[in-house]
């Protein structure tokens, strides 16, 4: 086994949500093999064609991962792993965190080719495709932005990938509406934590409105000029925004959070040129997160 490939027990825990083997021609053969090289390539953020001969072909390890990152089979297993998690009792749903994290790509995520509008007879576009390839320009080059929802014990409950132009409060319902964790003994997927915290960035009416419209208890800071312009308006500005200092101490937690998963150079630093298989890139990482626990 080599540094950084599947423990025993972490395979045990994953094996019973991947797609089953065999098949017309042996197509999903070899799972833990594979699984380990996509793994690997992740960690240390190598080309593709550079993985050791012990994972197999490049071609094949690589293929695998960007089918399953369009048809969403990562994410299925990521809702399959969070609900293992659930089940035993180790997601801390008494604060979910929001943030977002700044990624450089690399020379070799950019050029994709644009989408064409033509409608092909039989689908041929991943679902997660986007025209704008989740890249955005800056003064620092091109980039892209992971926004983030992690729960109390530091594992990412939902992800999004976008350009890292854009900004952080109008993210917070999407993040938000990803969270899906399903229930195996039955009931609907629980998609509602008991509070949220976000920094000054997401402070805004809509967010909040929205927080209070799912019951949801909010600890986010306003900032300085949104409580002037409030009180500027007198009683047409609304009331002051509750805020709780001693909870809002929990924030590292979605911080620490972003600093692990971007312990994963492929995360930290986009290699992907397109966005879906970067997402998916994001979403191996976090489901290696919620298998260590």
């Amino acid at each position: 086994m080599g540094r950084g490939d599947l423990t025993n027990h972490e395979w045990s825990l994953l094996e019973p949500h991947l797609p089953p083997s065999g098949g017309r021609g042996g197509r999903w053969s070899d799972h833990r093999t594979v699984i380990n090289g996509i793994i690997f390539r992740i960690c240390t953020g190598v080309p593709w064609r550079d993985l050791p001969d012990r994972y197999g072909p490049w071609k094949t390890v690589y293929e695998r991962h960007r089918r399953w990152s369009a048809d969403g089979t990562w994410d299925g297993i990521l809702h399959a792993v969070q609900a293992d998690a659930d089940l035993g009792g180790r997601i801390d749903w008494s604060m979910v965190g929001v943030d977002s994290t700044s990624c450089r790509a690399h020379q070799h995520a950019a050029g994709a080719p644009k989408a064409t509008p033509r409608i092909p007879k039989k689908r041929t576009t991943p679902r997660h495709h986007r025209t704008d390839e989740g890249l955005g320009r800056s003064r620092g080059g091109l980039t892209c932005k992971v926004h983030l929802a992690g729960e109390g014990g530091c594992h990412p409950l939902a992800l999004l990938v976008t350009p890292g132009q854009w900004g952080d409060a109008p993210q917070m319902t999407n993040v938000l509406e990803r969270i899906r964790v399903p229930r195996p003994n039955g009931g609907r997927p629980r998609t509602r934590p008991d509070r949220v915290s976000g920094d000054k960035a997401y402070s805004s009416r809509r967010n909040r409105r929205y927080l209070r419209r799912r019951h949801i208890k909010h600890t986010i800071p306003e900032p300085r000029d949104q409580r002037a312009n409030r009180r500027r308006r007198g009683n047409k500005g609304g009331r002051p925004a509750s805020f709780d200092k001693e909870q809002y101490k929990r924030r590292n937690e979605v911080e620490r959070t972003i600093n692990r998963i971007k312990n994963f150079r492929a995360v930290a630093t986009r290699y992907d040129k397109r966005a879906y298989v970067f997402h998916g890139t994001v979403t191996v990482a976090a489901i290696r997160l919620w298998l260590r626990t």
